[in-house]
């Protein structure tokens, strides 16, 4: 009998079992969010601190996740180039990945998509400030599998608007991830390294054309 779960009700466990999900340490698979960075301009410095300043209002009260969004998941992507050609956002997409067995269907929303053609750039979930990004990672792995790249990287993001983790997944014969470690807003400029990353994977990604990277 074939098992139908909820995406935000995904465990690890369910991805590693039925569509055989690895995670591997290997710090090349994903050196990406750890590679030479491109520098923020001043303007940029001060965009983030004006984010800073709002989430530390919203911090009061209880932040909803289509808050965070507009607070600040809006404002990385913006300042990232990932509203502009060649990407494009899409929000609130239906998925359903299927077990090779056939023993269960995931189905889920996708909060935020950025897309370059059918490459699906990144996929970002936030969620409810109370909670740590980590509950989101089996969520935004279950829809990068079923993300239509062929052998291209897919990159994952999820926040709570104060902590950010980025995920890389390659899908060969086995399903292999890494993930960044988390960044927390206000700590050691995290946020802007985070919108460096964010820079990086635009200008990186934004190179592949026909299939091919130049």
């Amino acid at each position: 009998m074939v098992q139908t779960i909820a995406a935000d009700k995904v465990t690890l466990y369910d991805l590693e079992l039925k569509f055989r999900l690895q995670q591997t340490e290997d710090p090349s698979f994903f050196s990406e969010w750890q590679a030479d960075l491109p520098t923020l301009t001043e303007a940029e410095q001060q965009r983030l601190l004006r984010v800073q300043a709002i989430v530390a209002n919203l911090e009061r009260r209880s932040v909803l996740e289509n808050t965070v969004k507009l607070a600040v998941v809006a404002p990385l992507l913006d300042l990232s180039g990932l509203f502009l050609p060649p990407f494009y956002v899409s929000t609130e997409d239906s998925i359903e990945i299927e077990a090779a067995n056939e023993s269960m269907v995931v189905r889920g929303r996708i909060d935020i998509l950025v897309l370059q053609g059918q490459l699906w750039v990144l996929v970002i979930e936030s969620k409810r400030a109370e909670f740590s990004p980590k509950v989101g990672i089996p969520q935004v792995l279950s829809y990068m599998l079923a993300a239509p790249n062929g052998n291209f990287p897919r990159y994952g993001l999820v926040t709570n608007g104060t902590d950010f983790v980025f995920l890389k997944l390659m899908v060969q014969e086995v399903p292999c991830y890494a993930r960044s470690r988390q960044f927390i807003l206000g700590q050691d400029n995290d946020l802007e390294r985070v919108l460096q990353i964010l820079k990086h994977l635009a200008a990186m990604i934004g190179q592949i054309e026909t299939g091919q990277t130049e």
